[in-house]
């Protein structure tokens, strides 16, 4: 995910800072001064040390109002924002967020072209798909998997991937890597919902569970994202919507 150089990359100076940013994210009664430098934050994050950064440093240089090196290194979009720095911090810092804050400072241009390519990918497609499978595709792999599951595995005979039914509890998304590129890592799961006797559907529309534009920043795209994939949800009258990313 490492884009381009970015030696040219150019800072909004109407955009908060960076050090008011940090301020914002504290929890109440929270302050930098009581950190305890604990390490917590980067132990766990599976993005230490690459770009000579880690969430520590990171939110250290943010809290001194270090603003031009924070918008210039290339490790805000080595985070996978798993929020697992987050979630050891003795105060609870939303260090994800200022990461985040970091990238949509970033000209779109300048950001990594594999995660912008994915959600402009994304956005061409009615399935939300970041591979650009359409509705048929789907519904064409969905069905073919199927058919050998009930060929060739004894005792599934009668295993279903609905599609498309109307009123169930679940809308099930999948990762569309899966069928177009590993259709098989999807059986286990419909197993697993006929094994409780899940009431649930796929759908042909919206069915894509991945949303690159939220990792490319595009704040505009992520919603439009979601929003359709609600839509899909709320067109089949299904009461929860299960995303499996």
């Amino acid at each position: 995910m490492n884009p381009e150089s970015s030696s040219t990359l150019s800072t909004d100076i109407t955009a908060p800072t960076f050090r008011r940013r940090a301020h914002d994210l504290l929890p109440r009664d929270g302050n930098y001064t009581m950190c305890l430098s604990c390490g917590l934050c980067s132990s766990g994050c599976p993005a230490s040390g690459l770009a000579d950064m880690d969430p520590r440093k990171f939110v250290r240089m943010a809290a001194l109002g270090l603003d031009a090196e924070l918008l210039q290194t290339p490790w805000v979009w080595m985070c996978t924002l798993c929020k697992r720095c987050q979630h050891v911090c003795p105060m609870n810092i939303d260090i994800p967020s200022l990461i985040y804050h970091a990238r949509t400072c970033w000209p779109r241009e300048q950001r990594p072209k594999g995660v912008v390519a994915s959600c402009d990918q994304s956005l061409r497609t009615k399935t939300g798909s970041a591979m650009g499978a359409s509705p048929e595709d789907f519904k064409f792999v969905v069905d073919d998997v199927l058919e050998e599951v009930h060929a060739v595995q004894k005792g599934f005979e009668l295993l279903r991937a609905p599609m498309n039914k109307p009123e169930t509890f679940f809308f099930l998304n999948q990762n569309s890597r899966e069928p177009m590129t590993e259709p098989d890592e999807m059986v286990p799961l419909w197993k697993i919902l006929d094994h409780v006797g899940a009431d649930w559907t796929y759908g042909s529309l919206g069915w894509a569970a991945e949303n690159y534009c939220m990792f490319a920043a595009d704040e505009a795209a992520w919603e439009r994202i979601v929003r359709e994939k609600v839509k899909a949800v709320e067109d089949l009258g299904a009461k929860v919507w299960l995303n499996t990313e």
